[in-house]
């Protein structure tokens, strides 16, 4: 259980099922809309959640090769949960800012020893 947990609340995870939510997208088009993802960190994370089932890659035969990338009915159950959790994260984005900068303030940073 608490591998599958670490998979889904991967924050990479969550963007690539949220950027497939409406449609079929290509690896440059999943690269381009998950900003600061690398590719070799998309190519992981693509694997792992075609190989627990979650999406379906698609390869065409053409040159060069067209590889499509889109959720399967299991991924699609996540929606919701994503949807929910980046609701809550844009409610409280600007208290948990001001809860940091008030940290931040009052917690000198730690030295090595």
């Amino acid at each position: 259980m608490l591998r599958i947990l670490a998979l889904i609340g991967d924050k990479w995870s969550i963007l690539v099922i949220g950027q497939l939510r409406d449609r079929t997208l290509r690896f440059s088009e999943l690269h381009r809309a998950v900003q600061g993802i690398s590719q070799r960190m998309l190519t992981l994370t693509l694997r792992q959640l075609e190989r627990d089932g979650l999406l379906t890659r698609t390869v065409h035969p053409s040159v060069p090769p067209r590889v499509d990338y889109a959720l399967t009915p299991l991924g699609a159950t996540l929606l919701d949960s994503v949807a929910a959790l980046a609701e809550w994260a844009t409610t409280h984005r600007e208290k948990i800012n001001s809860n940091r900068r008030h940290y931040d303030a009052t917690h000198p940073p730690r030295t090595q020893p």
